[in-house]
């Protein structure tokens, strides 16, 4: 039977986002999936709306206006409370009556729809969709309800009418007067949908542009088990993955930059009974494992970078996975309303001076920070005892605590992704929020002083009292061009993406080392003589650490390779300037079980480091990983813009033993258009630079060890402070020495030192010289492109006189 539409009735495939007026905006871009975006591949279950004149159809029948208007007119003069007017007006739609004609065109239409699923009774999803809903300026996210796993046509028709009660909860009430809606102007329009069998499957939400920095190169996917309300609620802590769509398109390589499991505690599925839905413990399995294969990530992903290209911006979609026939499906697509809307050309920098204990980390929402008393609520119904300007926290939010989010400074809950209610709210609110804490109501306590930072990364930390902190407005709209090019330093790849607004021309210096320190933390000897470990503490702790890792040395190669992949990503495609490991032979002992594979030196600093460790037997076997790590970076992920540099390399023989190593290891210079730098922090790399430049493609000059190497001065040491002189003239001859032989031996050179941020002279030296490239700290970016800029233009004022 083919399915027919009318005044009250349409079918998802005879509407459209122009639908908004009669079936509410949730259902018209269901609509717009299903006939734009389902002939192109993206599934999307089948199912019909009821329209807007159905809902004024119900209202009219059972003679509900004047009473709702006069409820509402009395919550406007004060006379009832929120609670008491939402309760009655609800109560009016829960008593109400079905118009006969409505209830059978419903049946009617639920009727075909069992027979296109092949079943006598097909279960739905029953969702409210309000006319003035899913907009570009306002999200309304979850203000009305939806009812899952709805059977047969008395169940539906009780559904309905549930859902458009729900257009008058206390919190629809209050967002609708927020935003300035006439409650009587918005109608409900009712979507009923072919459940997927997300309860024995997975499901989640997906954004097709960062959440936090709104870095519109990325596709955000958080997944569980179940059903998809669990993720939405912030009631489980999902798994988390990125994509990186500009590599999308090319099927050879897998661009998942991202990949942090949850716990996903437990999962929502089908229940007899009243009851259509319960919630159950996830198995040990279910938790230790991910949700989606790499294959249905990259699916999902190019789905929402299609769904983003048809509307023309920037999308949140919930996705769920069949477990019987193993598909995936789009089963909502609303536009993203937060970071779309954020200024480009300016954006706010805050920076930690100086904080108390560090209680508790979680995802961070936002990049602000803020110092507060806490108010712990940890029963929705002790609501009301929520003090104005407190830190929120609590166990999770829903709908019901906007108003309390509203009032509050920062939000901190213990379950949730970046894509609960907790962090879509805060968002919307402007207010820095740290999700998924875990533990936040057991180590919190009412009228504590605490900072919660969000300006750290995509990890976010409560501090004990109130941090020392810093704020910055950055302008990047008119800053001047220049021939010297100004890139940034970057180790941490959790906050990489907050800098993509920066006009940097690629990143001057990738620290490996901090991604080993802070997202690997073990040593990679540990992981490949695990076996052989003395230490038990640390087997214990990289057991732990690796749980998911069958082979140890796997963890590695694949936490180094997507952390690196962040920092690659953020500035794609200008180059990438990875740094191998430069960690010295203390600093490896402080790795987890890198005490038994590291010696004990005098002085570290001049020891067993940099280039000296890649072919010794004692570190060889660690350097190939971080050679698989870089090889699977650029050649399976697909970041070609990488660039691989060596440190602390003495001498043109360990060059020449180095590149070999690498070779063996898959990393040939020139093969793919692989380009390898060399660190210039050794005299000798200044006084053999045209031998250098034969074996490498360009210099990066770190300027503090070539001054402690030239001056003879240990730059740690407090007494010979007044000594260590990057602008000191032995210093500068060798830096101006090393910038002509690059030059003019065709070799690229830049520098990767603090200098140039602290010292505009520096800058204007460095122009004089001709240096290609100046690396810096994001921090200093705006500062030293003006230094640049006026540098450039008094040289080029001088040759003109």
């Amino acid at each position: 039977m083919v399915a027919q539409s009318n005044p009250r009735i349409v079918w998802f495939e005879d509407i459209g986002r122009d639908d908004v007026a009669r079936v509410g905006g949730k259902n018209a871009s269901l609509g717009e999936l299903v006939r734009a975006l389902r002939p192109k591949g993206i599934r999307v279950p089948p199912g019909f709306a009821t329209t807007a004149e159905a809902y004024w159809a119900f209202v009219q029948a059972n003679g509900f206006e004047e009473r709702m208007r006069r409820l509402l007119a009395d919550l406007d003069e004060s006379k009832i409370s929120l609670e008491e007017a939402g309760k009655a007006v609800r109560g009016l739609f829960l008593h109400g009556d079905w118009p006969e004609q409505i209830a059978d065109e419903i049946a009617a239409a639920y009727r075909q729809l069992c027979e296109r699923a092949g079943r006598s009774e097909v279960d739905v999803a029953v969702r409210s969709s309000a006319t003035a809903e899913d907009l570009p300026g306002a999200s309304f996210a979850g203000q009305q309800e939806t009812f899952l796993n709805i059977r047969g046509e008395r169940a539906l028709l009780a559904a309905c009418r549930r859902c458009y009660a729900s257009l008058f909860t206390d919190r629809a009430i209050s967002y609708r007067k927020a935003q300035g809606f006439d409650h009587m102007s918005v109608a409900l329009s009712i979507g009923v949908q072919q459940m997927v069998r997300s309860d024995i499957g997975g499901s989640g939400v997906m954004f097709s542009i960062d959440t936090e920095t709104g870095f519109k190169d990325v596709v955000l996917i958080d997944a569980s088990w179940g059903l998809g309300e669990n993720v939405v609620q912030g009631i489980v802590d999902p798994d988390e993955y990125q994509v990186f769509k500009p590599l999308l398109a090319n099927p050879a390589v897998v661009p998942i930059i991202g990949k942090k499991r949850g716990g996903k505690e437990q999962k929502l599925i089908y229940a007899a009974g009243e009851k259509p839905t319960r919630n159950v413990p996830t198995s040990k399995a279910e938790r230790l494992a991910f949700v989606l294969e790499d294959t249905e990530i990259l699916t999902l992903a190019r789905w929402a970078a299609a769904i983003e290209a048809h509307y023309a911006c920037p999308m949140d979609m919930e996705w769920a996975k069949d477990g019987e026939s193993g598909e995936i499906f789009i089963v909502q697509a609303r536009p993203e309303t937060v970071q779309s809307r954020r200024q480009a050309a300016a954006f706010k920098s805050y920076r930690i001076v100086k904080a108390g204990r560090k209680i508790l980390s979680g995802l961070a929402v936002g990049d602000a920070v803020v110092a507060g008393r806490v108010c712990l609520i940890e029963d929705p119904r002790d609501i009301g005892n929520f003090v104005d300007g407190a830190i929120l926290v609590t166990r999770t939010t829903d709908p019901d605590w906007v108003p309390v989010m509203k009032r509050a400074t920062a939000i901190v809950t213990d379950h949730g992704g970046r894509t609960s209610h907790a962090a879509i709210v805060s968002r919307e609110l402007g207010l820095p929020a740290i999700v998924g804490a875990g533990n936040a109501t057991a180590l919190l306590h009412d009228e504590q002083e605490v900072t919660v930072s969000c300006a750290e990364g995509d990890q976010g930390f409560v501090y004990e009292g109130t941090a020392t902190f810093e704020t910055e407005t950055v302008e990047v709209g008119n800053l001047p061009r220049t021939r010297t090019q100004l890139m940034l330093n970057l180790g941490n790849p959790a906050a990489a993406m907050h800098w993509w607004r920066l006009p940097a021309d690629g990143v001057g210096l990738a620290r490996m080392e901090f991604v080993v320190s802070n997202h690997i933390r073990v040593h990679p000897m540990a992981l490949l003589r695990y076996d052989e470990l003395k230490d038990q503490a640390a087997r214990r702790e990289i057991a732990e650490l690796t749980v998911g890792y069958p082979d140890k040395a796997e963890y590695f190669v694949d936490r180094l390779a997507r952390g690196l992949a962040r920092i690659a990503a953020a500035l794609y495609p200008k180059p990438v300037i990875v740094r191998m490991s430069d960690f010295k032979t203390n600093e490896y002992a402080g790795l987890v079980g890198g005490a038994e594979f590291e010696p004990k030196e005098e002085n570290p600093m001049i020891g067993f480091r940099g280039a000296a460790r890649y072919y010794s037997p004692r570190y060889r076997d660690g350097f190939a990983l971080e050679c698989r790590a870089v090889r699977r970076l650029r050649n399976d992920m697909g970041f070609r813009n990488v660039v691989v540099m060596i440190p602390f390399c003495r001498s043109t023989h360990e060059a020449d033993r180095v590149l070999e190593v690498m070779a063996e290891n898959g990393l040939r210079r020139g093969e793919d258009g692989l380009e390898v730098f060399v660190m210039c922090e050794v005299p000798s790399n200044v006084i053999l630079a045209a031998e250098f430049a034969k074996r490498f493609d360009g210099f990066s000059i770190g300027s503090n060890d070539l001054t402690q190497l030239t001056l003879g001065v240990d730059r740690d040491s407090a007494d010979l402070a007044t000594l260590f002189d990057e602008q000191d003239q032995a210093v500068k001859w060798m830096i101006s020495s090393v910038i002509a032989a690059a030059r003019r031996a065709g070799a690229k050179i830049g520098l990767c030192g603090q200098a140039p941020s602290d010292h505009p002279e520096f800058a204007a030296f460095l122009v004089g010289c001709g240096i290609d490239s100046i690396s810096v700290s994001p921090d200093s970016f705006i500062a030293v492109k003006h230094q640049i800029a006026a540098a450039e233009a008094a040289r080029k004022s001088e040759k003109a006189r």
